[in-house]
């Protein structure tokens, strides 16, 4: 297997674009991406796709497919991924794949989503099938992905002793971070007061500590060595790019379950950490290493739990890290300078990609006001509904 690198990224800024159909979402965030490194859209052999849930590809959710028709058929690849929020994750993981094996020089990936009002719904047109647990949840104690976050959180509170005001301060990091990025849909900073007295959602769980939904897009092309050089500016390196799935005994109140079996040595949201794992292996680091991390924080507790999930901290640890300023940008471990999902609002599966955007712009300098200084290794750690789990690190 070759070494791969980053070529260029690309995204839309995140918001509510009703004016704007998913392909020209993806359009947009392609441009960026081939501008950045240098190239045309017939120099791409390969175009990886994560598959949406909601809209798109002419009613498969095959935006690949649909991309290459509306601006460059060229007798390129198209592959389409599904892995809900770690579609994006996946998706950069194939075409990881398809360039370190040498059949492929150049293949972008692509996350695009507009998403529907509120908070996630069903897939339209699911059945309504008593074998289906996200029908179940629905169906039996309507369960909207907030109440399980609340219930983690409320774990949480009982566990290590996490005050309503600890969540409510990482959440304003969150959008302290977030103020800084363009691309950002949230980018008025908060107070822990504003946080307190937004509207409770699901207890613990207040609006401001939750993410939106939004709709976005983002690209990353990825190439060989050669082709690096030839974009000019440091070299991204993908030193890790990991997938897995959830193992049997997980104690997390993982979406659309109504229960868990936990079992002793099985690993909080096994996905993520199996993920992340990998990722180290491959990139032969460990979390010492490590220079900042961007996370999916679809609440304040994210932000708090992952980094002890992840074996950055210790259990409990984070909330004094937090009050350190230890998460913040200058901080010893940088969590999400991006801003994260808090600032961003969730578009499904354009959100990991959003992610390794961040980690590229960071490694090169490019991130502005929010830059982590002498940043060398960058990594993200996302999470998908079905136990899907997505993670990548890169080095300058």
């Amino acid at each position: 297997m070759r070494p791969v690198y980053v070529l260029g990224v690309g995204a839309h800024p995140w918001g509510k674009w009703p004016d704007t159909p998913q392909v020209g979402l993806a359009i947009h965030a392609m441009k960026a991406a081939l501008a950045e490194a240098n190239l045309g859209w017939r120099d791409l052999q390969g175009l990886v796709a994560a598959s949406s849930r909601f809209e798109g590809g002419m009613g498969w959710g095959l935006h690949a497919n649909e991309l290459a028709q509306a601006v460059s058929e060229h007798g390129m690849a198209c592959v389409n991924v599904g892995g809900a929020c770690a579609a994006g994750a996946v998706a950069f993981h194939t075409a990881h794949m398809m360039v370190a094996s040498g059949q492929y020089d150049t293949v972008a990936t692509l996350g695009a989503e507009r998403m529907p009002k509120g908070f996630i719904p069903r897939p339209p047109g699911a059945a309504d099938d008593p074998t289906d647990h996200d029908f179940l949840r629905w169906k039996t104690i309507g369960a909207t992905n907030p109440a399980y976050w609340a219930m983690e959180a409320r774990r949480r509170m009982h566990e290590v002793g996490t005050t309503e005001e600890t969540f409510a301060a990482a959440s304003v990091l969150m959008r302290r971070h977030g103020a800084h990025n363009p691309y950002a849909r949230f980018r008025t900073p908060s107070s822990v007061d504003e946080v307190m007295a937004s509207p409770m959602v699901s207890d613990p769980l207040r609006l401001l500590e939750i993410c939106a939904v939004s709709d976005g897009a983002a690209s990353v092309i990825l190439g060989s060595e050669a082709q690096a050089r030839q974009t000019g500016g440091p070299l991204i390196q993908v030193a890790g790019s990991a997938i897995a799935t959830g193992q049997f005994g997980d104690p997390a109140t993982r979406i659309p379950m109504v229960g868990s079996t936990p079992r002793p040595g099985v690993a909080h949201t096994s996905e993520v950490v199996g993920a992340v794992q990998k990722a180290w292996k491959a990139a032969s680091i460990g979390p010492e290493d490590v220079d900042l991390l961007e996370l999916a924080d679809n609440t304040a507790w994210h932000v708090l739990a992952w980094p002890e999930m992840l074996g950055f901290f210790e259990p409990g640890e984070s909330d004094r890290r937090l009050a350190a300023g230890d998460l913040q940008v200058g901080g010893r471990l940088p969590i999400n300078p991006s801003g994260g999902f808090l600032s961003f609002g969730e578009a499904t599966t354009a959100q990991a990609l959003v992610q390794i955007c961040e980690l590229f712009w960071q490694l090169r300098g490019q991130a502005g006001g929010r830059q982590v200084e002498n940043a060398r290794i960058a990594m993200s750690a996302v999470l998908g509904l079905g136990a899907n789990g997505g993670s990548v690190v890169l080095k300058r």
